[in-house]
């Protein structure tokens, strides 16, 4: 059986919660035999998700909220990226130009739309903008989607 995974979750984490998150991401993907995830492969949860889905011998998705999308990852991380999107079997890009808040929803919209179920790395906050990860957990909800929240006790982003 094949389970179809998406990812949202926070950019700009510390070297240490990325280690832990990296742990509890790879635990959810190796838990169901075959794995597809979908992926935005963004830095931060985004990446490891995808290198642990890769590492696991599964299969990328990759949604590309906006053609210049790349433009505005860092510009140190824009390597990791081309690797990752590179391994992908699939690449998924929409139609907006410019990522803004509008495209990153529909980016996470399509994600959810695509997948049985969402891992969120998300430390259970309202969200810094729309778009973000706390309006993707609330689109799946309301889909019906199940949500897994993956975030180390205690830990502050």
């Amino acid at each position: 059986m094949t389970t179809r995974l998406a990812i949202t979750g926070h950019r700009g984490l510390s070297a240490e919660l990325e280690a832990e998150v990296d742990r509890m991401i790879r635990a959810e993907v190796t838990r169901d035999g075959d794995v597809v995830g979908v992926s935005c492969v963004a830095d931060g949860a985004d990446a490891v998700f995808a290198q642990a889905v890769l590492d696991a011998g599964g299969t990328l998705v990759a949604v590309l909220p906006a053609s210049r999308y790349r433009e505005t990852l860092p510009e140190d991380y824009r390597p990791v990226y081309d690797g990752l999107l590179a391994r992908a079997a699939k690449i998924v890009q929409l139609e907006f130009v410019t990522p803004d808040p509008h495209a990153y929803m529909e980016a996470g919209k399509r994600m959810v739309d695509e997948s049985d179920a969402l891992l969120a790395v998300w430390d259970g906050l309202p969200g810094r903008g729309p778009g973000g990860t706390a309006d993707v957990v609330a689109y799946a909800r309301s889909k019906g989607v199940p949500v897994t929240v993956l975030w180390p006790e205690g830990a502050v982003r």
